[in-house]
């Protein structure tokens, strides 16, 4: 049996990505420092060319990725500041107010569910037990049970620490050299499919940055009014709680969800009463309202073609065959699905109008 050129030429590129996709799965935790640092540098890069080209010359390239990177790193450590003492205000106080809350529960929908034959008994003591047992605020305990872990588990500490030297400066060289390694790749595709590749990937980087600076606007202007919204209504904790909504919303209606429990909690803990239920479920449902029906069509735009639902599943389905390798790759492989399902589609309907 005698094969096309083309048939021959789909089949090497099938098994081009049959390779690359058991090497991803076999190499994932020897890859994901590197693909850490890929996707950095490929939403940096315009932020370092555009530095680059301010400088007009002047300014080597070298020093526009250490300022780029710097800043990405100070912004990325100010998030985690302003989410630790969420965590650090939180645990004390769940320690004091649950077996109180609990009690108020008993006290208040006790009587009112017996008219319906329903028997609603909190053990008050269990909680209290609880409690004390896993919300201990005693620093030597905790610092002996991180110890302790840390030697049960030194190698996976161990790659932690060594991802963490690792991302910066993967992402350094991959920010420096960028353009090259870009190059290295083109060069690899035949002169005869060149025009079809660059067109093809120009689609995906356009479709992938459309929905990436699209989805930052979203995040910082939900980061915005959820911290303002809270605060207006007496939160403490308004600023860390909001921006983590705001952060969170990169995952649609998970990161939400999280966000709004984490609001709940903290109300409940620093009000003891539905004050802060209601608070939280009114400003929470304003914001989603105002993300779907307005920022999300407005600032990411439809014509993208990425539903929430496609992202969310793509994260599931890559997390789930990849690890956390996969849910790095997600967004940009769904972006070059997308565009390849987008050209297999014109191609089957261009072919229909021609049999027609």
């Amino acid at each position: 049996m005698q094969f096309t050129s083309t048939q021959k030429r789909t089949f090497a590129w099938c098994l081009i990505a049959a390779l690359a996709v058991l090497a991803l799965w076999l190499l994932g935790p020897v890859l994901t420092p590197f693909v850490v640092a890929s996707v950095l540098a490929y939403v940096l890069n315009p932020v370092v060319n555009r530095l680059d080209a301010l400088g007009r010359g002047r300014m080597p390239r070298v020093l526009a990725v250490l300022i780029v990177e710097a800043l990405f790193l100070l912004i990325l450590l100010s998030v985690m500041l302003l989410i630790v003492p969420i965590f650090a205000k939180e645990l004390p106080l769940l320690r004091e107010q649950l077996p109180l809350l609990a009690a108020r529960i008993n006290n208040a929908l006790g009587p009112w569910l017996a008219q319906f034959g329903i028997t609603l008994a909190l053990d008050v003591e269990s909680i209290k037990a609880f409690v004390v047992k896993y919300l201990s605020a005693n620093f030597e305990d905790t610092a002996g049970s991180v110890l302790s872990s840390l030697k049960l588990g030194g190698s996976v500490a161990l790659a932690i620490v060594g991802n963490m030297v690792l991302i910066p400066v993967a992402l350094f060289f991959l920010l420096n050299d960028w353009d090259r390694f870009v190059k290295i790749v083109v060069d690899l595709v035949p002169p005869k499919l060149r025009g079809a590749f660059d067109s093809f990937m120009d689609e995906a980087d356009m479709v992938l940055g459309q929905y990436l600076r699209g989805q930052l606007l979203v995040m910082g202007v939900l980061a915005v009014y959820f911290s303002v919204a809270l605060a207006l209504f007496g939160f403490d904790l308004a600023l860390p709680v909001g921006v983590f909504t705001g952060l969170a919303f990169f995952i649609p209606y998970l990161g939400f969800g999280l966000g709004m429990l984490l609001a709940f909690l903290a109300g409940i803990l620093q009000f003891g009463s539905l004050y802060g239920v209601f608070v939280v479920a009114g400003v929470y449902g304003v914001g989603q309202l105002v993300e779907s029906l307005y920022l999300t069509p407005r600032l990411v735009g439809e014509r993208i073609g990425l539903h929430p639902l496609a992202v969310i599943f793509a994260l599931l389905a890559f997390g789930q065959v990849f690890g956390f390798l996969g849910v790095l790759i997600a967004l940009p492989a769904s972006a070059v699905l997308l565009v390849a399902i987008r050209r297999l589609r014109a191609s089957y309907m261009l072919s229909k109008l021609y049999q027609n």
